[in-house]
């Protein structure tokens, strides 16, 4: 899976699509402290382990770098950067039951547009798969010869 980049100084407007969600009860935003362990054990059971971890790693940022979609009081996806690598966004997951409604687009932006106010020029988002939704929502690009990035060497086994 090829690393992706983003301009920061190119983006979307961020906050259309966060009035449209809000619009429907949905609010995108910065997560709080006190929600660090429902937002962990939300992501570790949708996701597993490693994006629990990285997800943790957003919570000690300063400041924080994961934001979260909460529709009507319930935890329907976050987003987080400068978690793997500095400059690097994710990992992202919206629940199953709420794909399709345009709340992974707008959590992507609201952490896009931290990094550009936090003066990164661009962010690099790491092993994004088909990178569909990257492309889309925030004109993500493929860093040639990125196969596989950060991402080689993995633990496979504790033994």
């Amino acid at each position: 899976m090829p690393d992706l980049l983003v301009k920061l100084y190119d983006l979307p407007d961020g906050q259309r699509p966060a009035r449209e969600l809000a619009l429907r009860g949905i609010v995108v935003r910065l997560a709080l402290p006190y929600e660090k362990t429902q937002v962990l054990a939300w992501v570790r059971e949708r996701f597993g382990d490693g994006w629990a971890d990285e997800c943790d790693v957003a919570f000690g940022n300063q400041p924080r770098s994961c934001f979260v979609a909460v529709d009507r009081g319930a935890l329907a996806g976050f987003a987080c950067h400068d978690s793997t690598c500095r400059n690097f966004f994710g990992p992202m997951g919206v629940a199953a039951e709420a794909r399709g409604r345009g709340i992974g687009g707008a959590l992507l932006l609201a952490c896009l547009h931290a990094m550009a106010a936090a003066g990164y020029a661009y962010a690099i988002i790491g092993g994004a798969g088909n990178g569909a939704i990257y492309r889309k929502v925030a004109g993500a690009v493929e860093i040639e010869g990125s196969t596989p990035g950060i991402y080689r060497d993995r633990l496979t086994s504790t033994h």
